[in-house]
């Protein structure tokens, strides 16, 4: 039977490369010299610090182009408030890795609604589809693409 899965994650290794990019940047930008930048990725979470907030601003705009630059949906990264301790100011972004169990609801809601002809299990932290014809699977996809839902979602394992 023919299915495929609902995921949302972040290439970890592009997100890599974007904060090697960026730390590399900054570090050579002459509005950045007595700034003190700094750019960490440690699971799942980069760490921008800086000696003031306008820093921390600029340097997470840096970051975002370069995310971008490296296919990775500025959807999937949710960024804390900047905090101030003293001279100094950081910043944390996590990038969200999976579906969380309200919006995996909210799929399989969809796609019922729907009254296609497939079915949707919940499995941890993606979605399953499955389908008697690969046509329905395919409309299907196309159905969840045109739907604005809070997290970009990618579709893998399509299996006939």
């Amino acid at each position: 039977m023919p299915s495929f899965d609902v995921v949302s994650e972040v290439d970890l290794h592009e997100a890599r490369n974007a904060v090697d990019q960026t730390s590399r940047e900054v570090s050579t930008r002459f509005d950045f010299k007595d700034a003190d930048p700094k750019v960490e990725l440690a699971d799942n979470v980069i760490t921008l610090s800086a000696n003031a907030e306008f820093n921390v601003q600029q340097i997470r705009e840096v970051l975002y182009g370069k995310l971008a630059k490296r296919g990775i949906d500025l959807g999937s990264v949710k960024s804390d408030p900047v905090q101030r301790s003293g001279n100094h100011a950081r910043q944390t972004i996590n990038l969200v890795q999976g579906i969380d169990s309200d919006l995996a609801k909210k799929i399989v809601k969809l796609i019922k609604d729907t009254k296609m002809k497939v079915q949707a299990a919940i499995q941890g932290d993606k979605v399953r589809v499955t389908g008697k014809k690969r046509d329905d699977l395919q409309e299907c996809i196309a159905m969840l693409r045109a739907a604005k839902l809070e997290l970009p979602l990618q579709f893998d394992n399509f299996r006939d």
